[in-house]
């Protein structure tokens, strides 16, 4: 078999808009319960692709889903009946709050920002995924995704947030750039590739 010219490109992809509100207030406790309700729901009903993400995945020869509902609603949205290949591997960093007094509330938004803090800074896991292991996951997963765009396929990932953050940070590490960057919004889509 040919070694392909060049490789293929990879794109990082954040999942649609989630059906859980954010706009509540909630104590650190609330939060952490509203975050398990979040891991396992889907999608807020009506949204539609954006045509630049489904034109990402009409070109991709394959495309990789994390296993969460949103992930996974994105995935079908996004794939035209095509195969997705579904990896745990691509879940999102778990975002466990610290523990703050019943008086003080915050929005979803903000305690994610806290908790993604704590988790970072001070290793703050609570018997979760550690900091150095969601690292390790990160980079297990560049190589897998590295070692299939080096087959010359385009690659597509749906997924989350922080974590498609990390894996872009090995990318980087690896010799890919960062060619085309929506950001993080919902439906966004980060592209990187070799050299």
């Amino acid at each position: 078999m040919l070694k392909p010219s060049r490789p293929g490109s990879i794109t990082l992809a954040r999942h649609g808009e989630p059906a859980l509100s954010r706009k509540c207030m909630l104590t650190s406790d609330q939060y952490r319960d509203w975050w398990a309700k979040y891991e396992l729901g889907g999608l807020l009903a009506g949204q539609t692709p954006p045509p630049e993400l489904l034109a990402t995945a009409a070109g991709a020869g394959v495309i990789f889903a994390s296993t969460r509902q949103r992930a996974q609603e994105t995935a079908n949205a996004v794939s035209a009946g095509r195969e997705i290949t579904s990896d745990v591997m691509f879940i999102e960093a778990p975002l466990p709050p610290p523990h703050f007094p019943s008086w003080f509330r915050l929005p979803p938004k903000y305690w994610g920002a806290v908790a993604r803090f704590w988790w970072h800074a001070f290793d703050h896991h609570e018997g979760q995924e550690t900091r150095a292991q969601a690292e390790a996951r990160a980079e297990q997963a560049a190589q897998r995704l590295i070692a299939r765009a080096e087959t010359g396929e385009d690659v597509l990932v749906l997924a989350h947030g922080y974590f498609n953050h990390m894996v872009g940070a090995r990318l980087k590490v690896d010799g890919w750039r960062l060619v085309h960057n929506q950001g993080f919004k919902y439906w966004s889509q980060r592209r990187y590739e070799r050299g």
